[in-house]
């Protein structure tokens, strides 16, 4: 590899940075919305929930846009995806003013959220393989968490501009009209990224090209199906997202349920800062700001830790640690509990880029389409979050953690044997 090609990939790695800060703005902020619809749009709890089903659900179409993907190569596809978020945004800029006081205002709110959706499920299909693809593959899974880890410190953020900029001018009487402004600002500034990119030139891979250690030209199948792991890693992460967001999802019924509150747990001087910026700290909800800082903490360091370990150990032993985190919080009930959970963000910083390496690992010209395959994997949060709602229901609260159990086996299994390629003739 050249000087001018490491050049080129450690400028197009930066662009892909910043997209991923975008992805992951962008889609913790939806989720932290889910509270203020429901006041503003004056909605049950079933109601609420339908932000999240309007945006995970958009990832149902990744094969078919992973496809279009395949034909437009790696940088139309990510200019486009930019542009349809800001898209978007506009939309739901312009129909809230629109549609306000009417019955359908809400529905058309997600909508055009399900439209940004469409956007982001184009970045999360570039920067997985694009970012994968940006050096040598045995540094791969560093290069995947390093990119993860600007994505999660926007899953950091985003609470914080919601509260800010949404919730904090709006403590009497939350309104759509709240929505407006912010989401102008941030429809123009993507729009403006989106010109920026159409100008920028990024290098252009293709996968099938890419010669072995050997220097040879490698082979591939024709057919797509013919590689299993592909879809043994979107199932990877199905489970994975059970875990993401099943944790944060449940925790504060679980504080709630042992009489716990967000100012007994954080200390006081976090707590301060937090409120300094705008955010409101008395809910249950705040304590997962540390959950989420953790994956922050643990993607950091688990960029250095893949780039000096195999990725495979890493994956496993974090899982491990996380069985261990749920299992000792199920017998243990006072403050522990919820820091154990907390704790798991930690473990679970690295599955998500190093289940998805496993899954685009010796694909060739197959990796864009198999990028679409694993993305369809995040429906796993549109499934098993009302599924373990259920369980909750009729079962208790400890049966939903115990769910946990079967999506880390899984996880660990796909790791060390599913994950293994094995092309079918």
């Amino acid at each position: 590899m050249t000087q001018q090609q490491k050049q080129n990939f450690t400028f197009a790695l930066t662009v892909m940075f910043v997209v991923s800060f975008l992805l992951g703005f962008i889609t913790t902020m939806n989720n932290s919305m889910i509270n203020f619809c429901k006041a503003a749009f004056n909605l049950d709890a079933a109601q609420g929930q339908l932000v999240n089903t309007a945006f995970y659900g958009a990832y149902i179409l990744s094969i078919p846009l992973a496809l279009l993907m395949n034909k437009l190569g790696y940088k139309k596809t990510l200019v486009l995806g930019i542009g349809i978020i800001g898209l978007g945004f506009i939309l739901n800029y312009v129909s809230i003013g629109q549609f306000a006081g009417t019955a359908s205002i809400y529905y058309v709110f997600l909508a055009c959220m399900f439209v940004v959706a469409i956007g982001i499920v184009f970045l999360q299909l570039v920067t997985n393989p694009y970012v994968k693809a940006l050096g040598p593959q045995e540094s791969a899974p560093s290069r995947m968490t390093l990119n993860q880890t600007l994505n999660s410190l926007a899953t950091t953020l985003a609470p914080m501009f919601v509260s800010i900029l949404i919730v904090s001018n709006n403590n009497e009487a939350p309104t759509a009209e709240a929505i407006k402004t912010p989401f102008l600002g941030l429809g123009l500034f993507t729009l403006l990224l989106g010109l920026i990119l159409m100008f920028l030139k990024l290098p252009s891979i293709k996968e099938e090209e890419q010669p072995t250690d050997s220097g040879e030209v490698k082979q591939y199948h024709k057919s797509i199906f013919k590689y299993p792991h592909i879809f043994l890693g979107a199932l990877g992460i199905f489970f994975y997202m059970g875990v993401e967001i099943g944790i944060p999802s449940f925790l504060p019924q679980r504080m709630e349920g042992l009489g716990l509150t967000s100012a007994v747990l954080i200390p006081d001087f976090i707590s301060d800062f937090f409120t300094f910026l705008g955010m409101n700290m008395t809910e249950a909800t705040s304590i997962l700001v540390l959950y989420w800082f953790g994956m922050l903490v643990g993607r950091a360091f688990g960029s250095f830790i893949l780039g000096k370990y195999d990725s495979k150990k890493v994956l496993v032993a974090a899982a491990l640690m996380s069985v261990l985190c749920v299992a000792l919080s199920l017998v243990i009930d006072g403050p522990l509990t919820i820091w154990l959970l907390i704790l798991t963000g930690l473990f679970h910083s690295i599955m998500w880029p190093c289940i998805f390496n496993l899954g685009l690992e010796e694909l060739g010209p197959h990796t864009k389409a198999a990028s679409g395959i694993i993305n369809t994997g995040v429906i796993g949060a549109a499934v098993l979050m009302p599924l373990m709602g259920v369980i909750e229901d009729s079962v208790g609260l400890k049966a939903v953690f115990a769910c946990l159990f079967i999506y880390y086996i899984y996880i660990m299994w796909f790791t060390w044997k599913g994950s293994q390629i094995r092309i079918k003739h």
